[in-house]
């Protein structure tokens, strides 16, 4: 590296630290700046008016609940590591009857999901 002139090496070596942690404190600055500059893009440059996740919940490993809003209705999907399932399709005043039901009834997990693929099928053979 570069000789400092008229230091003794000790000095030398001190000063070699502290410019490479300045540099190095640099580096992280700057990293975190870009890294919100990318954020920020993504958020801006990806953002749906018609589709927003509303709430997931993780039900095991890279498997997930979502509540997804869109246009007017909610869609609650499963999502595996390969995989989309529609669960249930629900509007916005469905939404709220399930989660007071919920929390007013302590119902299990299974007889709420059975109560929204109940009417998911009933729903689907409507459509056909």
């Amino acid at each position: 590296m570069y000789s400092l002139v008229g230091l003794t090496p000790e000095l030398e070596s001190v000063i070699q630290l502290l410019v490479a942690l300045i540099v190095f404190v640099i580096v992280i600055v700057l990293t975190g700046i870009t890294t919100k500059w990318i954020g920020g893009y993504q958020k801006t440059k990806f953002s749906n008016k018609n589709m927003q996740p509303i709430e997931s919940l993780k039900v095991g490993n890279n498997k997930f609940i979502q509540l997804v809003k869109v246009g007017e209705v909610y869609l609650v999907l499963g999502v595996g590591k390969d995989e989309i399932s529609s669960i249930a399709k629900l509007t916005k005043e469905e939404l709220p009857e399930v989660m007071e039901e919920t929390f007013e009834n302590n119902r299990s997990f299974q007889d709420i999901m059975a109560k929204l693929q109940n009417r998911n099928s009933k729903n689907n053979y409507e459509e056909k």
